[in-house]
This record gives structure tokens, sequence and C-alpha cells, in this order.
């Protein structure tokens, strides 16, 4: 179903809705309903409904699809009000909720809704219609607006969009079902209904195949390295983990009863080296061991019809535990230097008449694609696929940005939007400082809520082509359930919204918000509450005092502050532009809507010697190559501290510093693994001559070329956690200081935690 044809529902359906009972007249309360996503059409209407344990939950005699969904119901209200509705086969009565299919309501997922003093009437043509009804019910029961009943509505609505997905990382770590099926349960109360999951990759394979046991005996066990060894109690432990096929099974069934289908995706001919551990033959003969390092490793499957052969039965038993019409075969970032260096693939590169390797790939995708579309099924795979000829049918998911989309759709094929690093969630939301590990990126929530999902390059006749668009999470820097909850929770409501809803909204969306920051916490959810969280930012002032400024994300709210040490609320200091407080003052802050804090309070001790001091965070890389936040191998007071970094250049800047004498310098350092593979962008890695085995940093004035104010030896360090001391020498007036770590990372990483000067 395309989405002009969803959209025409959306209108069309006005007519069906109609036909429901006669509202009831009274007032209308206008209050804002926090709904996500917003519906197609949403009418206030008079009247409000107050349930209580008397209500009962109304079917059609014979309608299983129905009481199905009234069972589901019953459940969300028995966990939302404490009370259990009894299900009933019957006519509809007053003062209860009715469910019922209808010929009349066209759409696969369409519904409407309808409450007033009399109660609710849901209807739907199929069961999946009637669930999203129940869900948008069950939201208007869990708004604060509903405290004295829900307010009378009429809703028609339909989804923009058909593919409304998430991708999940499960090779680089590794989830429970419990966690997944927590997941797919947040996934069906948005209305999301495509559950991509990432199975295999370079870092594991995590689905048990039976002709090939070695593929989880071998495949899904790595060495633990970075974040693995707070999760397997050391570094000679390996970090192991897979799905059995009854496990898979299980969250396939457990997704379908929530109206998701689970995409399968196992990678190919690329992000192979898990598999090629496991059966050196698919590869180039030599015996790899699983990667523990994040990136693009260069491993893949060659070319010989034996490893056909094993791709085709492995595909056979995936079909076999996945029902759904796509199987996602990755096909990206697949460096082909061992395709360059192999004379067999040459020599099948020649008798195939194909003249480089990227049109090798395109080959390798095609002949896979083929052997889906004799099993009714359809490749869908990353952009990098359009760089060969793949079937008519295979769909495209864009990830390189939007180009291979708009390509891929004028070129005929259906596309499925997943632009980095827009809509890539291990991209981190804000720049507060208990942000965790991840890509510093900038991308926050209003980022990823403005993204279009149908570029205006798509040629109008083609633009029914784009099926939607999801939300992806690869989990180099997602180790546990916890960081995964903050990576995807809020910003899977936005998305939600902008795939189902068919307009934008922010001013409004981030109104709503709150509520259903409220409904995760009582689903034992954790967000990312960054969108409303107060960023302090200090700086010296005249008389020894410091000059405060606080901003919060979305601007949402009423920023309230103390300078007491107390708990800011909803009834303290309103904050209006930068002030200046006396040292030392502990100044905390929050924002507040309604009454209520929208985050949790964020709080800054400031003193004389905080106005001396950095963090990482707050100084500048001096490229943006590749920066990223890197949590440390071991505890400092029970907490791992995090250090931002560009990996390539190790070299930061603490812009505009107050110089007027001469100063020490204590710098925290710490030592990480360098587990990269970079491929081809090694070459862009900084080097610096070090005059020592250990290295040193190096301060210049100005600029990184500038004046060396001093050199602070890295020896004493020993390779672990420190404070080096060093000298600047006199200096007045204001300068940048620019900190260069000397030599080349590689096997481990120099890193600067902290700079105080004194």
């Amino acid at each position: 179903m395309r989405r002009t044809l969803l959209l025409a529902l959306a209108v069309g359906l006005t007519a069906c809705a109609d036909q429901q009972p006669k509202r009831e007249t009274g007032p209308v309360d206008n209050m804002p309903l926090s709904l996500i996503p917003q519906p197609a059409q949403l009418q206030r209407t008079p009247g409000r409904f107050r349930l209580d344990a008397t209500a009962t939950i109304t079917v059609t005699p014979g309608d299983t699809a129905a009481k199905h969904v009234a069972a589901q119901l019953q459940s969300w209200v028995r966990q939302a009000r404490g009370i259990t509705l009894a299900i009933v086969e019957g006519k509809p009565k007053s003062g209860g909720i009715s469910l019922a299919t209808s010929a009349a309501i066209k759409g696969r997922e369409a519904y409407t809704l309808d409450v007033d003093g009399k109660g609710v009437r849901i209807a739907a043509n199929d069961e999946t219609g009637l669930f999203y009804g129940a869900v948008t019910y069950w939201q208007l029961l869990t708004d604060p607006a509903a405290q004295g009943g829900v307010p009378g509505v009429h809703i028609v609505d339909a989804p923009r969009f058909e593919w409304r997905g998430l991708m999940l990382d499960s090779s680089r770590h590794f989830q429970s079902v419990s966690e997944i099926e927590h997941l797919l349960d947040q996934m069906a109360m948005h209305k999301l209904n495509t559950f991509h999951w990432h199975l295999t990759d370079d870092q594991g394979w995590r689905l048990q195949i039976d002709k090939y046991p070695k593929l989880t005996e071998t495949g899904a066990c790595r060495k633990a390295i970075g974040p693995d060894v707070a999760l397997t109690g050391g570094e000679d432990k390996p970090y192991c983990g897979f799905y059995t096929q009854d496990e898979a099974k299980q969250i396939v069934a457990y997704a379908a009863e929530r109206h998701i289908t689970v995409v399968p995706e196992i990678e190919m001919p690329g992000h192979a080296q898990a598999a090629v551990a496991s059966y050196p033959k698919l590869g180039n003969g030599k015996k790899l061991a699983v990667s523990g390092d994040w990136g693009v490793n260069t491993a893949l499957f060659n070319t010989d019809d034996a490893t056909f052969v094993v791709m085709q039965d492995v595909l056979d038993e995936v079909m076999a535990i996945f029902p759904s019409t796509y199987i996602h075969v990755g096909g990206d970032e697949a460096a082909k230097d061992e395709w360059e260096h192999s004379k067999a693939v040459q020599a099948k590169m020649k008798s195939l008449g194909i003249t480089d390797e990227e049109k090798m790939q395109g080959w390798f995708v095609a002949r896979i694609g083929d052997y889906l579309d004799k099993h009714g099924r359809r490749l869908i795979g990353w952009d990098e696929i359009l760089d060969g000829k793949v079937p008519a049918t295979a769909t495209v998911m864009s990830w390189r940005g939007t180009r291979g989309a708009i390509k891929a759709a004028n070129a005929g094929h259906d596309v499925v939007m997943a632009p980095s690093p827009t809509l890539y969630l291990d991209q981190l939301q804000s720049t507060l400082p208990d942000e965790p590990p991840g890509r510093p990126s900038g991308q926050t929530l209003k980022t990823l809520y403005d993204f279009e999902p149908v570029p205006s390059d798509i040629a109008p006749d083609k633009a029914d082509h784009v099926l939607g668009e999801q939300v992806t999470l690869f989990t180099e820097y997602q180790p546990n359930w916890y960081r995964i909850q903050h990576a995807i929770f809020p910003r899977i409501a936005a998305v939600a919204e902008r795939t189902w809803s068919p307009k934008a909204d922010w001013n409004s969306f981030i109104a709503r918000l709150p509520a259903q920051m409220s409904r995760y916490r009582a689903a034992g959810i954790v967000p990312a509450d960054s969108v409303y969280a107060v960023a302090i930012a200090t700086e010296a002032a005249a008389d020894d005092k410091a000059r405060v400024t606080l901003s919060t994300q979305s601007g949402y709210g009423t920023i309230r502050y103390t300078t007491d040490g107390s708990a800011p609320t909803a009834q303290s200091t309103a904050y209006s532009a930068p002030f200046d407080v006396a040292l030392p003052t502990t100044v905390r802050a929050n924002a507040f809507a309604g009454g209520f804090g929208l985050a949790g309070p964020r709080d800054r001790a400031i003193d004389a010697k905080s106005l001396l001091h950095r963090s990482s965070d707050e100084l500048d890389t001096c490229g943006d190559k590749l920066v990223l936040r890197l949590e440390a191998a071991n505890a400092v007071d029970g907490v791992r501290p995090v250090y931002k970094v560009d990996i390539m250049n190790t070299c930061w800047v603490w812009k505009g510093v107050r110089l007027d004498g001469r100063y020490g310098v204590d710098v925290t350092v710490d030592r990480l693994p360098y587990n990269y593979a970079l491929w081809k962008d090694t070459a862009g890695i900084v080097s610096r001559k070090a005059r020592s085995a250990a290295g040193e940093i190096e301060v210049h004035q100005d600029t990184c070329d500038g004046p060396k104010l001093s050199t602070i030896p890295l020896a004493p360090a020993k390779d672990s956690r420190a404070t080096l001391q060093g000298i600047l020498p006199k200096r007045e007036g204001t300068h940048d200081l620019c900190f260069v770590v000397t030599g080349k990372p590689g096997p481990k990483l120099w890193v600067i935690g902290d700079i105080q000067l004194r």
C-alpha cells in the first residue's frame, strides 16, 4: 500500500465515521491531547467518558479479531488503572468500550475512534486497525488531561507510510530476549510496525544455523574489549551470545502479536568476519578471529559457487524462522581488498565480463536476490547495492544521506529512508556532560523530527516508492539495555509521528512529549531527557564573580534555578538572562511546565578553581575526522569516565583562556584500547614526532602550530589514568591553548580527560 493511497484513506474514512452513533451534546473541552503520533484527523466533541470497573469491552459475536484486541486492551487498562474490564459478546452497551471490524472502513491499518459521555467505539476493517485504535484510546486514557475522564473525540486515522521502523544491532552488543520483547512492546505503542534485526556482522554471528553450527560456536564469541570487559568480568573472558532458532521464533511471534514484522539482516558480502572466522573457506582461506574492532573490517565472502550454496542454506533456515516479505542482506561497507588480490575472484570476474569489483558486488547481491525471488521473498539492502545491477524487485535502504534513496526511487526501486547521521541513534542527542558514550554529532530530537522522508529531488511520479523511514541503532557504544533505552527514547516518538501523521508540528510535539515521558517511566523505561535538560555554562566575571548562562535544547517551559544548593521547584527564580553569582556557589536548574519538572535537575558547583578547569567535553577537538566520546576501561569512584577525542587526531583546544601571569597546569590522561578498523581512512591519522617511546603532551599558544609553551612527558602515567603536571611560562591577555599528544594512536590511544590551570 503506497503513501498516497493511505492519505486518501485518511480523508475518505470520514464518510464511514459519520455512521457512528450520535454523540451527546454539551460543552467541548479544549485541553490539548497528548497523542503521539498525532492522528490524521482529530475533532474534539462534547462530553467525557470516565472509565470504572463496571464498564465492559463489547465485541460482536464471532468477531475473533475484535476479541483478540479486546484482550490486549483489557491488559493495558489493568496496568494503567488497576481494574479488569469484562469482555462480553453482543451489541454495544452504553457506558463501555466497543470494538468491531467493519468492511466500510478501508485500509489495513486504518481505524475510527469515537468517545463521548456514553462510551468508546473503535472500528476498523481488520485486527491491525483495531489494535492501533486501541493504542490511541490507551494513550487518551493515560493522558494527564483524562483525570476526569477521557474527553470527547472523533478520530479518523490511517498512517502516512507503510514502513515505520527501528533497527537494532544485536551483533556488536547482544540483548536478551526479554529486552527485545520490552522494546517491541514500546514500538507497538508508538504504532511502529517494522523491527529490522541486525543479526550478523564482523563482531558476532547471533543466529543459530543448524546446518552450520560453527557460525555460533565460533562466530558468536569475541575477545572482550573496552566496555565488554565490565560485562564479562575480565579481559580473559570472551564476550558471547546468540539466539537459538526457538528464541528467534519466539521474538517473531511476540512481534506479530503486536502487528510488527521482523525483518532479519544477514550481512553479505562484507561485514563477514564472524562468519569467515567460523568457516575460513567462505573467505580467502586465512584463519581469522571474530573481530573486536569497530569500523570497516576487510573480510569478505568469496564468490565461489560453494559459498553461494552455504549462503542459500543459511537463507533457507532464515526464511523458515522469519515469515517477512523482506530479507535484508546488508551490502554496505564491503572493502574489496581481498577480491582485488584473489586470483579466483578475478578469474570469475573475467568469465562474467565484469570489469570492476563494485559491479562484482552487484552480481553477488543480484544472485542472492534471484534466490530470494524464487522463494517468494524480496531483497532489501543498504544503498551500496545500487553500485551494481540488482533485481527490479529489490528495495534500497538509504543510509549514506538521501542520495541513494533519490537514485533508487527515480530508477523505480522502493526505498526506505534511514540516513546517517540524522536517523542514526548512536549519534548523541546533546552536548550535556552526562550524555553516555557515542558519536557527538549534535543530532538533536528536533533534527530527527524535522527530517522529511520524501526528498524534493525524487520525481513527483516516483514519490510513492518511498515506503517510509526507520531509525537505526548500531550498538558499538550501547553495551547494555540502559544505554539502548537512552539512545532510543524519546527519539522513537519523533520517528513514529513523522511516519504516521500527515503533517509535522514541532511545537505541538514538544508540548505533548512530557506525557509520553511519563508513559515511558510507567513502563520501566528510562528515557533521555536531553531535550528539556538545562545546560549550565559559566565564565569568569568582574569582582571575583562568575557569569552563569542557562539554556535548553527545545526552549520549552520555563527555566527555574536556585543558588543555595536546594532542588529547583516551580516556584524557584525564573531565568530570563545571564546572571552573576558570588564564589563559591552551586547553581541547580530545571525546566518546568504545568507545575512539573520536565527533566532531572542539573547542577554545577562554581568556584575560582572550576573557572580554570575544563573537561574534554568542554574542549574543542582540533578537527572532526572521527570524534567520539569513549569510556575508560576502569571506573573511578564507581563510575567509568567518558572522554571526547578525535581518534584520528589526538589534539584539543581550550579557547579564550584569560592568562595574567605564570600558571601550573594539571592534565588528566588515560589510555584506551584503539580497536578501530579504519580501512583506507588509516592514512588520515595524524602523527606527531615524539621525543620518547611513551610520547608527550605539548601545549601551544593560540594555534596548534604556535609557540610551544610546555612539554609534559606521558611516561609517568604508566599506560593508565593519571594526572600529569606542567608549567606554563608567564603570559598576559586572552589566548587559545592547544594540547596535542605526540606519536600516533594504536594499538592504544592516549586521551585527555581534564585540564586544570593553577
